[in-house]
């Protein structure tokens, strides 16, 4: 480590959030960052590169989910359209007995990803180049995951047929959403039912610090994805199920 940062944010928010962190979960989360800037002066990862707006926005609004899952309970875990790694990296960090799985469409970003990985020295977790239409329909991804999470931008029909299928029976599916997102959880209704799945509830949380408003929208897996979806590449954004 070259820098030193000011942790106080980082703390403050791990403490709200009741997560504790060692030493070296600590250093990974510095290096991850330093990773991060220097890729992204190459390629592009996040427009969010200040350390402080870093870690609100990034590292603590990942980490959040533990406002609607105890992730103690998580075993396995997918990160649909993970982008530069979240939420899926800060949580492998935090919960390392958790079995990750990063899987995003550009293979440049999964190049980084490994970097981390590898940088981190990180263990028992995998970044996946491909589309989620086409991972979803392979038996070894298919309902395979007590949880799958995704940050994407997309509403939340779309992001369902993309997600669900992957969770195993009784598993869910978190959407990290911004603002309120009761009338896109109405919009969303039948999609969710057709894929299998049920609206258990939603959480809504400003992220610390700041005056940003977050919602977790959280999906039951109650039946079986029926198997004609998710369907082909592109149709789940273009033409989602309402």
């Amino acid at each position: 480590m070259t820098e030193t940062y000011d942790l106080t944010s980082l703390k403050k928010g791990l403490d709200e959030l009741e997560i504790h962190l060692t030493e070296e979960q600590t250093g990974q989360f510095l290096t991850y960052y330093e990773l991060l800037t220097e890729w992204n002066s190459f390629m592009n990862l996040t427009a969010i590169t200040e350390f402080q707006e870093v870690v609100t926005k990034h590292f603590l609004d990942s980490l959040s989910i533990v406002k609607a899952q105890d992730m103690k309970k998580v075993k396995t875990l997918l990160d649909v359209g993970t982008g530069a790694g979240f939420p899926g990296i800060p949580l492998k960090i935090a919960f390392p007995w958790i079995e990750v799985t990063l899987l995003d469409s550009l293979n440049k970003r999964v190049k980084f990803l490994n970097e981390v990985i590898q940088s981190l020295k990180l263990g028992g977790i995998r970044a996946l180049h491909g589309r989620a239409e086409d991972y979803g329909k392979q038996p070894e991804y298919r309902e395979q995951f007590e949880l799958c999470v995704s940050r994407a931008v997309a509403n939340l029909s779309s992001l369902s047929e993309y997600c669900l299928p992957f969770v195993k029976g009784g598993g869910k599916f978190i959407s990290y959403k911004s603002g309120k997102i009761e009338e896109e959880l109405v919009q969303a209704k039948k999609a969710v039912y057709l894929l299998g799945g049920s609206c258990e509830k939603t959480v809504c949380f400003r992220l610390p610090d700041t005056d940003a408003e977050r919602s977790f929208a959280i999906l039951t897996k109650e039946r079986p994805t029926p198997k004609k979806y998710p369907r082909k590449a592109g149709l789940p954004t273009k033409e989602p199920l309402s």
